[in-house]
């Protein structure tokens, strides 16, 4: 009698099932785990990315395919970047952390770059721990781990997370670096993609601080971390220092708020599948039997987000105007809803949201007289 299934297993063999057959499970990023932080009230992204479901391809299936993602061109360019900026065993990329963030330090002469080569993603992120410990266990030099890997548990499920790199200090504290391809124009960049990039990088900080707990003594993880990117128009490496302080408190708030990924599992109707080989209705209706929080930011971050916006529509519901908006209407939820309001056909007028709706088409009409005369 073959032994009972624990619930891991359990659940891992749940959400293969969501997958569908023989489909391999899309891992999630960093990237990923941000935006899903950014919205941890959308119960569909949370189970569609706690599954491995290949989001890009399901949106396609759909009929509503994503109108976002990196170029293969961009992605060229940024990966001959960063080999640049790691060339000769990271001599200048070490450079930059001690010239942006440890200027007491002494100058990284000679660095260990260990080997992090391993078995699968597992192996990757046991080896990634035993170097950091090593490194902790022997203060006084200088190490960089060029991409090594990191695992976080979100909802309930493990994420394994790829960083450019984690630099080791001589006082024995980490920092992550982030190589992007977009450039430093007069020592700024657009304030959009380093608060994404900031936002990516808290991730991987709260990934390393799971691995400095286990240790005794833990070590300090900072919270600056270095950008490095192009030199204006050239392909020379310059780099900032970025407080993310802000954003890795936001994005472990939201990350302990995300549902359980188990617990959306169970409440699925048995059979639902989410794999792009399935009709379109059947997999439209897989997809509708999730509950998904839509707003406009939604746009740059889900692959989803064109299918979850014609739904929002359909359905009169505010979140389609902005959360700002939503968070001002209070108790009403559709369009259909304010308007009645604001026309006095509906709504407690004691409620403010209905009380400032009436006053603003009072407003309305007068400024529309006047402008009939």
């Amino acid at each position: 009698m073959p032994p009972p299934r624990t619930r891991g297993t359990a659940l891992r063999h749940r959400l293969a099932e969501l997958r569908g057959p023989d489909v391999p499970a899309k891992a999630l990023d960093a990237r990923a785990l941000a935006a899903l932080a950014a919205n941890p009230g959308c119960a569909r992204r949370a189970i569609l990315d706690g599954a491995g479901v290949n989001k890009t391809a399901l949106a396609s299936a759909l009929g509503a395919p994503s109108a976002f993602g990196q170029s293969q061109f961009a992605l060229t360019r940024g990966n001959a970047f960063e080999a640049k900026v790691k060339a000769d065993g990271g001599a200048e990329l070490l450079r930059l952390v001690h010239e942006k963030l440890d200027r007491s330090a002494e100058p990284p002469a000679h660095a260990r770059v260990p080997d992090l080569t391993a078995t699968g993603p597992q192996g990757r992120t046991a080896r990634t721990a035993l170097e950091l410990r090593e490194a902790a266990a022997h203060p006084g030099a200088w190490t960089l781990l060029d991409h090594p890997m990191l695992a976080l548990d979100v909802a309930g499920s493990p994420a394994f997370l790829e960083p450019d790199a984690v630099v080791v200090h001589p006082d024995g504290s980490w920092t992550v670096v982030e190589i992007k391809s977009f450039p430093l124009l007069d020592g700024s960049a657009d304030p959009a993609k380093v608060g994404a990039a900031a936002r990516q990088a808290a991730v991987y900080v709260l990934a390393l601080e799971e691995v400095a707990a286990r240790l005794d003594p833990a070590p300090r993880v900072r919270h600056r971390i270095l950008l490095v990117c192009p030199r204006d128009f050239s392909n020379l490496p310059a780099a900032s220092a970025v407080d993310i302080r802000k954003q890795r408190a936001v994005t472990a708030r939201q990350l302990a708020r995300l549902t359980r990924i188990e617990e959306i599992a169970d409440a699925l109707p048995e059979g639902t599948c989410f794999s792009p080989e399935l009709p379109a209705e059947e997999l439209t209706a897989a997809v509708e039997s999730v509950p998904a929080t839509y707003a406009p930011e939604c746009l740059s971050a889900c692959e989803l987000a064109f299918h979850c916006r014609s739904r929002s529509r359909e359905s009169g519901a505010v979140t389609s105007l902005g959360r700002a908006v939503r968070a001002e209407l209070g108790g009403l939820t559709t369009v259909e809803d304010v308007l009645a309001a604001a026309r006095g056909e509906a709504g407690d007028p004691a409620d403010p949201a209905v009380a400032a709706l009436r006053r603003a088409a009072a407003l309305r009409a007068e400024a529309l007289e006047a402008a009939c005369r």
